[in-house]
């Protein structure tokens, strides 16, 4: 008797990935006990890529390559082009994977069985980056959740989630109707987070890695480690990108009328202040509630670039 397999489309962003996608592919090819399809948008790329998901698509029947849409000009532009071009109905799950990662054999096996373990709507884990140089690192995300988080973070990278067919079609409705405003969101899976939580679903944060997470030149986050990473992204937040994200994700999901973002949403220095105590119900990880706070005050005290809500 045949056993039935969960069902997961895989949605694979690619860019002059021609270096390690075929690492990451096997990868995802090579998943045990789930039927896996693969679905590629190629970003318009200089170094062959589209030549070589074509061939691999033509050799494959469970790998398929849509047609150019034109350039996206980055991941999340490109990952909202696949929720709206990917038909789901005969899928039961969707993941969401880089060109550049080396997926753990039995990654999305263990993101079914917990989701379905713990009554859950999203799963994502924890990684172990590495780098060229062979030094390894685990990513640790799987802090406990905290009530405004969503709003200020991602759970994780975005390459290990993975969503049950409620969620991600809840999604999709709002990648249709939000789907100009949206090209404004830098990253995909920070929004992806933020409306599962808003909306009332359950995301479930694994504390065992599922994935190698290859650290290069041109990732477009990468791991956040060491000083160079925190003052990249104190950077990022001086210049009033960071808060600018934080506002426009905090419209797409509906929550900008809620109290306590209204008390914050001018960042003004009084209500900058207040935010910064409010760092508790912010951020996951002890480490990164300190950091929210003394970002905020240095903020209060050295000032930001203003940035519109719609650039």
């Amino acid at each position: 008797m045949s056993v039935k397999l969960p069902k997961v489309a895989v949605l694979l962003a690619a860019y002059n990935g021609t270096r390690w996608i075929e690492e990451q592919m096997a990868s995802i090819l090579g998943q045990s006990e789930v039927d896996v399809t693969v679905y590629i948008s190629v970003d318009p790329s200089s170094d062959g890529t589209e030549v070589w998901c074509s061939t691999l698509a033509a050799s494959e029947s469970n790998v398929v390559l849509l047609p150019s849409a034109g350039k996206f000009g980055g991941a999340s532009r490109n990952f909202f082009r696949l929720i709206r071009d990917v038909e789901i109905d005969h899928f039961e799950y969707v993941a969401f994977a880089d060109q550049d990662d080396i997926w753990y054999a039995d990654k999305l096996l263990r993101a079914v069985s917990g989701i379905e373990q713990q009554k859950a709507d999203a799963y994502s884990s924890n990684v172990i980056a590495f780098w060229p140089n062979g030094r390894k690192r685990l990513l640790d995300k799987a802090q406990a959740q905290v009530e405004w988080d969503y709003l200020f973070e991602a759970a994780g990278p975005g390459c290990t989630y993975v969503m049950n067919k409620r969620l991600f079609s809840a999604i999709k409705a709002s990648v249709l109707s939000n789907w100009d405003v949206l090209q404004l969101v830098s990253l995909h899976d920070w929004f992806f987070y933020a409306y599962a939580r808003s909306h009332g679903f359950k995301w479930f944060i694994d504390a065992v890695p599922s994935m190698a997470y290859r650290q290069h030149e041109h990732n477009q986050v990468g791991a956040n480690t060491g000083f160079k990473s925190i003052l990249s992204r104190y950077k990022t937040i001086n210049n009033g990108w960071w808060f600018g994200q934080v506002k426009l994700i905090a419209h797409l999901v509906g929550v900008d009328s809620a109290p306590f973002v209204v008390s914050w949403f001018s960042l003004s220095r009084w209500q900058l202040l207040k935010l910064s105590f409010n760092a508790w119900r912010c951020r996951r990880r002890t480490r990164d509630k300190i950091l929210f706070l003394l970002i905020c005050l240095i903020t209060i005290f050295v000032g930001r670039k203003e940035v519109a809500l719609f650039q």
